[in-house]
């Protein structure tokens, strides 16, 4: 069970746009810079968040990227979502109809893991940018 790197990257990126962006567009340079993430992993991952609603692109000189929304209103579950990377804890897919064990059966531990995934999806839907940008976690 682990959080991959798009997921990381997009919710740190998301992050410093909120904080550091207040409304004026922020290059993506700026972002990497601060962030030390790879600029070009960023320009992939912007792309999507752009078309999923996250992320509004102004070109020019002093053209950048701005939240597309307020940033109370975006959820760190929804920006994992959006890119692709939800929260996997179990080792079965949900569509599945094998099961854990590949015999339509679910291992011992499943519920256990399946749990978990769930209070971490309710912990990370109860976040939004704003309540990171402000240190509001407990």
């Amino acid at each position: 069970m682990k959080l991959g790197t798009k997921g990381r990257y997009a919710v740190m990126a998301l992050v410093d746009l909120a904080y550091y962006g207040k409304g004026k567009p922020l290059a993506l340079t700026e972002i990497a810079g601060r962030q030390a993430l790879p600029l070009t992993y960023l320009e992939q991952l912007f792309v999507k968040l752009r078309q999923q609603g996250f992320v509004a692109s102004t070109r020019g000189q002093l053209g950048g990227y701005t939240l597309a929304r307020e940033a109370d209103t975006i959820r760190i579950s929804d920006i994992l979502e959006a890119i692709g990377e939800p929260l996997q804890t179990t080792r079965c897919k949900k569509e599945s109809v094998t099961g854990c064990l590949g015999t339509k059966g679910q291992c011992l531990t499943h519920d256990l893991w399946a749990g978990l995934g769930r209070q971490m999806h309710q912990y990370l839907s109860g976040v939004s940018l704003a309540d990171v940008c402000e240190r509001r976690l407990s």
